[in-house]
């Protein structure tokens, strides 16, 4: 009896057909079978590089249908490969049902690793990212949406989200307005012909959506600075007083900008705008005053 076959979780490109590597043109033409979210993707993929590998349609809506014979081609010995719509399989797709399968039979299952959606966005963030949490999509409907938003307040790590692009109008609204004014990239048909990088708080992304009014078209992986570096960004006392005492417009103007990164009450801050224009506060001043 010939030993079990192996099942080979392949990455594949977002979109730029030469991001494929080496070794992973090797395992899609040596695999006996090319298991493909979508299949004419992937045919266009394998025909760009010359491959005429046999491809079987593999989604979660014919995971049950498709199962057995991956999983019998696997246990005569045949090699397959696993392969998502683009990116690495397993994430946000249904090809963790297969690995988890072919475990449970004792199967081989071996990553081909490659490009990956969340890492190539977290790469261009321009902050520095300790560790993050990949949360993929969020819910559709708004209540469910806000209350996992609201799950998310006090994550320190950086945050990464999946979104449909025709739901970005309501997605973003509600991550501003929960998570307020973090540091935020979108990546959009990210390495394709397109490709578009949004920066910003996530209040200027989600006017920016809103103000498009045909929209966007594509993939869209949303970067979202965590508690924490949203916490770094708070500009201190010495740093304050120094801008302070550089400004000439009215306090109250400057005292409504400045709250939104001082990491001190309003009331606090206006008692040092006063103290670095060389004036002590009266009794009962106000902000405002």
């Amino acid at each position: 009896m010939s030993a079990p076959g192996t099942l080979y979780v392949v990455a594949t490109p977002l979109g730029n057909l030469e991001d494929l590597t080496f070794r992973a043109a090797r395992v899609l033409g040596e695999a006996a079978l090319v298991a493909a979210e979508d299949t004419r993707r992937t045919r266009a993929l394998l025909t760009h590089y010359g491959l005429r590998t046999p491809l079987v349609s593999y989604r979660e809506q014919n995971h049950a249908r498709v199962l057995p014979r991956l999983l019998s081609e696997i246990g005569q010995g045949r090699d397959v490969a696993l392969v998502s719509d683009a990116g690495t399989p397993g994430v946000s797709d249904p090809g963790a049902l297969l690995v988890a399968e072919v475990l449970g039979q004792g199967g081989q299952v071996v990553p081909v690793p490659g490009p990956s959606a969340p890492a190539c966005a977290l790469s261009v963030a321009g902050w520095p990212i300790a560790g993050f949490l990949f949360v993929g999509f969020l819910p559709a409907k708004k209540a469910a949406r806000q209350r996992a938003i609201e799950a998310l307040v006090h994550e320190g790590r950086t945050l990464v989200f999946f979104e449909a692009p025709h739901r970005l109008t309501q997605t973003l609204p509600d991550l501003a307005a929960i998570l307020g004014d973090r540091p935020a990239v979108m990546g959009r048909e990210m390495t394709k012909r397109h490709e578009e990088f949004l920066r910003g708080p996530l209040p200027d992304l989600a006017r920016e959506m809103g103000a498009r009014p045909d929209g966007v078209r594509g993939e869209v992986t949303l970067v979202v600075a965590g508690a924490e570096a949203a916490a770094a960004r708070l500009l201190g006392r010495d740093e304050l007083l120094e801008i302070l005492r550089e400004e000439t417009r009215p306090l109250k103007e400057v005292v409504a900008e400045l709250a939104k990164v001082a990491d001190m009450s309003r009331s606090e801050l206006y008692r040092l705008a006063l103290e670095a224009r060389g004036r002590r506060p009266g009794r009962g001043a106000k902000p405002g005053d």
